[in-house]
């Protein structure tokens, strides 16, 4: 594969120079694009771009100095490295904690398990005004009854984790219960910024979900949303660790981003003996596809020699029946995507291929955004 220059990452001009440096130090040329050339300190959006085969050592290099995560310093001291467990209370978002657990520690991680309830002011037909504060009484009393109701429903949740870790059936990882109040979609995604959150582990109902659901599922609406993985489990998931996953299948469409994308999915499994497909979805397989897969496969021979690494070319006029077929033959245990941010019309009237798996299959999807 030709050594093609591919972006890294994309900065202020001042954070590129910082990598840019710390980079070549080490041995690795670097190359900055989009540079305002007659006020270079202001520019932004300055792209970092390097050698194809330099970019598995880059992105190690920048993980372990920690270049590109702003703002960790922040949420060092009160939140270490941290999985976030958004749940309902429901048997599916048990099932996700569960797994988030495991994988916590695994990964020597933290959990942060959060429960966001939604409470609309006005809640009766009738309001009873109180003279002093001018708000409806009844709406108030129903929202505190609400919280406290949501309160309660957390504490006992927090309970039967404490019984699981003591019953030794979930491992013992220290965790923390927060309550929110807010549209859940919102809640989890401020949370995830606050804490930095290594992922977002939480649950789904699998295919037996209303095609409605499709426009109003939170997991869908984070999915669209969030900028770090995000693992949705459905309940019918038949392992309760990601120790025993043993094949992911990854869609790429043959850009760069999906080199950033592949190489952080192997290093999220670093000690898992898995196996992974990569897949394609195109019309109708052509020349040039047949082209782009070669190149694809020439580099990670290279790159991962050690890494066991098949490919596939689905039929795209019926993806979502194609994947789930490819999925039941090759036993597939997780289904990776690379998300990108799409407005609300095109999210509503053409979902992606991440929604539509998340209500089609019983197979867990693993989002990731770069």
């Amino acid at each position: 594969m030709e050594d093609n220059l591919v972006t890294l990452a994309i900065h202020t001009f001042q954070k590129a120079q910082i990598i840019k440096t710390f980079l070549e130090s080490e041995g690795i040329d670097v190359y900055l694009h989009n540079v305002n050339l007659i006020q270079p300190v202001v520019s932004s959006g300055v792209r970092i771009r390097i050698k194809e085969s330099d970019l598995p050592r880059a992105l190690l290099l920048i993980e372990q100095s920690d270049l590109l995560k702003e703002g960790q310093q922040l949420f060092e001291k009160k939140y270490p490295k941290t999985i976030l467990i958004p749940v309902d209370f429901s048997d599916y978002s048990i099932r996700a904690c569960e797994l988030g657990f495991h994988h916590a520690h695994d990964i020597q991680a933290e959990v942060l398990v959060l429960h966001a309830y939604f409470s609309p002011y006005a809640t009766s037909d009738t309001f009873v005004f109180n003279e002093a504060f001018n708000y409806p009484v009844a709406a108030v009393d129903n929202a505190n009854l609400l919280q406290k109701k949501s309160q309660e429903d957390l504490a006992k949740f927090q309970s039967f984790v404490e019984q699981k870790i003591a019953d030794k059936e979930w491992p013992d990882v220290k965790f923390t219960c927060v309550l929110k109040e807010g549209l859940p979609e919102e809640e989890i995604l401020n949370s995830s910024k606050q804490i930095q959150a290594e992922m977002i582990i939480m649950g789904t109902r699998g295919k037996n979900r209303k095609d409605a659901d499709l426009i109003g599922s939170v997991t869908a609406e984070v999915i669209d949303t969030v900028n770090i993985p995000l693992l949705a489990i459905p309940e019918n998931t038949p392992f309760s660790k990601l120790s025993q996953v043993k094949k992911i299948a990854f869609g790429t469409s043959f850009e760069q981003k999906d080199l950033l994308a592949i190489d952080y999915l192997f290093r999220m499994f670093p000690s898992y003996p898995i196996q992974y497909y990569l897949f394609h979805l195109t019309h109708q397989p052509n020349v040039w596809n047949g082209i782009k897969l070669a190149g694809i496969k020439d580099y990670f021979s290279q790159q991962y020699p050690n890494i066991p690494i098949h490919y596939r070319i689905i039929d795209v006029n019926d993806p979502v029946l194609n994947l789930e077929k490819f999925v039941r033959e090759e036993l597939i245990d997780i289904i990776s995507l690379t998300t990108y941010r799409r407005n609300i019309f095109s999210r509503i009237f053409n979902p992606s291929i991440a929604r539509k798996m998340l209500f089609r299959t019983d197979t867990p999807l693993l989002a990731l955004r770069f």
